[in-house]
């Protein structure tokens, strides 16, 4: 079972490239298929769970293409199977996508019930809403979402709660729909207003993506694009964390300062400083870390995805804080594996009471999904001695070379196989 092994103590001093967004990336995927013509996609991350849904969508016929590491050409013109089994939906969320882009195009899709990190009930009933509101048939048979229409019409469509992965699904079909459809309550994250710059590129008419309030003129055909994915906010923030918990000097490139407010802004809140550029952030942590109040909430608030994250750090701050998850009911289950390293932090319902101790100290722990196993990597770096962090498949689903860009920045971190392995690197590195 591969693990990271790390020695922790070293500040995180240097410049680190973030890559395209993997939840960008994962939706502009599934949406190229609406087009019979080819599409180019570039700055596409290279993790597990883009490359899933690339074998995903090869298993229904998409002629996929790998130009190199992070740009692909698709081709969706031999299309020849609109189920996808549950082999590949298990391990990723995701391929929910491709429900939005088949019934779009072909007005009939089966995906299976979709997996991914088990962090809370992520249901899909806004999904369906979305696609029956377009005049679709849906039913859940045999562990399969059914959709199916004789043709899809716009509508007037109120999301009951604010829903990333409803947003992209309803817009997606949308597209091809006649007619006009508004959605309202729509999600405004950055990886929406992503998809729908993609979808616009191929020919499709939205107006409105990054507000609460998104219309949609549909079309019949879309065509051919060459498009490049948006940086990743997530692991930018997770740099700029790994820079302020480990009294680092961290400037991540190849970012967009706009999209990473809520975070610079928590971040100069406990003492760090902030430099932006037109395309980079630099994040200085030269003086001691203080305490603060964080609440995540739907763009622009505080991501849930940087929860963990803020959390470790605040571990180490001083004084008393607090972390308040407002989207998913299961996001404190790393609260243990910190505790292992010496955390004091206490649950109560969908709030964590944190007091700051001095230090943490190196120990095995396990990462129990993709944002909580980083949290716990950036607490070893900050770590007294060893640290050992496994189920590190969860991290690789949505970090490229986390560790090698963590190495590039001072850190003492490997990626080991096996116990052997581990002892290897112990010795080698005192």
């Amino acid at each position: 079972m591969e693990k990271y092994a790390i020695r922790g103590g070293n500040p995180l001093v240097g410049e680190v490239e973030i890559g395209g967004a993997k939840n960008a990336a994962l939706a502009i995927l599934a949406a190229a298929v609406m087009t019979d013509e080819t599409v180019l996609i570039e700055n596409m991350p290279d993790v597990r769970d883009t490359n899933i849904l690339l074998q995903a969508m090869e298993s229904i016929g998409t002629i996929v293409e790998r130009v190199d590491r992070h740009t692909v050409k698709i081709n969706g013109s031999q299309i020849h199977n609109l189920v996808i089994s549950d082999g590949y939906v298990k391990k990723i969320r995701a391929s929910y996508y491709l429900i939005g882009a088949l019934l779009g195009k072909y007005k009939r899709a089966e995906v299976a019930l979709p997996g991914g990190c088990d962090i809370g009930s992520r249901p899909i009933d806004q999904h369906i809403k979305g696609w029956k509101a377009l005049g679709a048939n849906v039913k859940i048979e045999h562990g399969l979402i059914i959709t199916q229409a004789d043709s899809l019409k716009g509508s007037h469509i109120y999301m009951d709660v604010v829903s990333v992965g409803a947003t992209i699904n309803v817009m997606m079909a949308a597209v091809m729909a006649e007619g006009q459809t508004i959605i309202e309550n729509a999600a405004k994250e950055p990886h929406v207003v992503d998809v729908a710059n993609f979808l616009n590129s191929m020919g499709a008419n939205i107006k409105g993506a990054g507000t609460d309030v998104i219309r949609i003129k549909g079309t019949e055909r879309l065509h051919g694009t060459e498009y490049v994915i948006i940086p990743d906010q997530i692991e930018a923030g997770t740099f700029m964390f790994s820079a302020a918990i480990t009294k680092g000097d961290v400037t991540v490139k190849n970012v967009i300062p706009k999209h990473l407010e809520s975070i610079s802004a928590k971040l100069v809140e406990i003492g760090c400083e902030i430099e932006e550029s037109d395309d980079a952030v630099r994040v200085v942590a030269s003086k001691p870390l203080t305490h603060t109040k964080v609440k995540t909430l739907p763009y622009p608030g505080f991501p849930t995805d940087m929860q963990p994250q803020i959390a470790a750090t605040l571990a180490l701050a001083g004084g008393a804080s607090m972390v308040t998850e407002s989207i998913f009911e299961n996001r404190f289950k790393y609260v243990d594996e910190l505790t292992k390293m010496g955390a004091d932090i206490k649950v109560e319902g969908n709030t964590a009471f944190i007091s700051g101790v001095k230090k943490f100290t190196g120990a095995n722990v396990s990462s129990p999904d993709l944002r909580a196993g980083a949290a716990l990597v950036i607490a070893g770096l900050a770590a007294e001695g060893f640290t050992v962090v496994d189920d590190i498949k969860y991290i690789e689903r949505g970090y490229e070379d986390f560790h090698l860009k963590l190495q590039g920045l001072g850190a003492v971190i490997e990626r080991v196989e096996d116990d052997r392995e581990l002892q290897k690197f112990k010795f080698k590195v005192g």
